[in-house]
C-alpha cells in the first residue's frame, strides 16, 4: 500500500480533522470547544504529525515540535487541575449558565470555526516539517529565524508558566484579591503575553520555508486571530476585574501604574479596543 502523499494540503486536513475530534469534548461544555479542546488539538497534531513525517525530522522541527507537545501539555493538565478546584465552581457555574441558551447548530459552528483555528495556528510547524527545515533551508535568514523563533517559543511557555503558576498559588492564598506579585508587578496580563510570545516564535520559525501564497495566508490567519483573541481576552479580564475591585484605592493605583500587556509600555487600559471575540 502505498504511502499517504506527503503534501501540505493533505496534512492541513489531516489536522482539522484531528483538531475536529479532539474538540468534540466541547459538546459536553461549550467552554471545552475554547480550553480543554484546544491544548489536546495542540497536543494531537505534536504527536501525530511527526510520527507521519519522521524521515523528514531535523533537529529544527523535533524542537518546535517539542515545544508545542509541552505547551499544549502544560495547558491541558492546567485546565484540568483547574477545573477540580474548588474555587473555580462559582466561575464554572457563571460560565455555564452564559452559554445554556446556544443552539445545536451554534455549537457546530464554534467547533468547526475553532478547529481550524487549531490547524491554522500549527500549520508553521507542519510546514517546518514538511521541509525539512534545517535540511533544506541552509541560508543565514532561514537560521536566524530558525534560533529567534524557537528562542521565543521557550520564552513564551516560560512566561506563560510561571504567570499561571503565580497566580494559581496567589489565588489559593487571598481568592478575593486581584494578583499584584511577582509577573504581575511587570504586567497585568503575562500569561497572555507569554501565549502571544509563543505563537509568534512558531511563526518566526517556519519564515524561511513558507512557499505558496497560501501558506503564509493561513500561518498569518492562525496567528493574527490568536493575537485578536489574547487581546479580546485582556479587555474582557480588565472589565471583570474592574467590576469586582474597581472601588479598592490599591487596585486604581494598580491599573494606573502597571501596563496590560507589555511591561513599559504605558498602555493601561484595552477599554476602547473595537473588537470583542468571544
Amino acid at each position: 500500500m502505498d504511502p499517504a502523499p506527503a503534501t501540505p494540503l493533505f496534512y492541513m486536513g489531516l489536522n482539522l480533522v484531528l483538531a475536529l475530534v479532539v474538540s468534540a469534548v466541547g459538546f459536553t461544555r461549550v467552554v471545552y470547544f475554547v480550553s480543554i479542546g484546544y491544548a489536546f488539538s495542540i497536543v494531537a497534531m505534536s504527536l501525530v504529525d511527526p510520527a507521519l513525517l519522521w524521515g523528514a525530522l531535523t533537529w529544527v522541527s523535533a524542537l518546535q515540535c517539542g515545544l508545542m507537545l509541552l505547551w499544549g501539555l502544560r495547558l491541558g493538565v492546567f485546565l484540568v487541575r483547574r477545573e477540580l478546584r474548588p474555587s473555580y465552581r462559582a466561575y464554572r457555574q457563571s460560565t455555564d449558565e452564559s452559554t445554556a441558551k446556544l443552539s445545536w447548530p451554534m455549537r457546530g459552528g464554534i467547533w468547526l470555526g475553532v478547529s481550524l483555528l487549531y490547524a491554522l495556528m500549527f500549520s508553521p510547524c507542519l510546514f517546518v516539517l514538511l521541509s525539512g527545515a534545517g535540511a533544506s533551508t541552509s541560508t543565514v535568514t532561514a537560521t536566524v529565524s530558525e534560533l529567534v523563533g524557537l528562542g521565543l517559543m521557550a520564552g513564551g511557555l516560560l512566561l506563560e508558566t510561571v504567570a499561571d503558576g503565580q497566580k494559581s498559588a496567589f489565588k489559593t492564598r487571598a481568592p478575593d484579591r486581584f494578583c499584584d506579585t511577582g509577573l504581575y508587578r511587570w504586567v497585568r496580563c503575562p500569561n497572555y503575553l507569554g501565549e502571544i510570545t509563543f505563537w509568534v516564535g512558531a511563526w518566526v520559525v517556519a519564515l524561511g520555508v513558507y512557499g505558496p501564497a497560501w501558506q503564509w495566508i493561513a500561518s498569518l490567519t492562525g496567528l493574527v486571530v490568536l493575537v485578536m483573541i489574547m487581546l479580546s481576552s485582556a479587555r474582557r479580564l480588565e472589565t471583570t476585574q474592574g467590576e469586582r475591585y474597581g472601588e479598592l484605592p490599591e487596585y486604581q493605583e494598580y491599573v494606573r501604574t502597571v501596563p496590560v500587556l507589555l511591561p513599559f509600555v504605558p498602555l493601561y487600559t484595552l477599554k476602547r479596543l473595537p473588537l470583542e471575540l468571544r
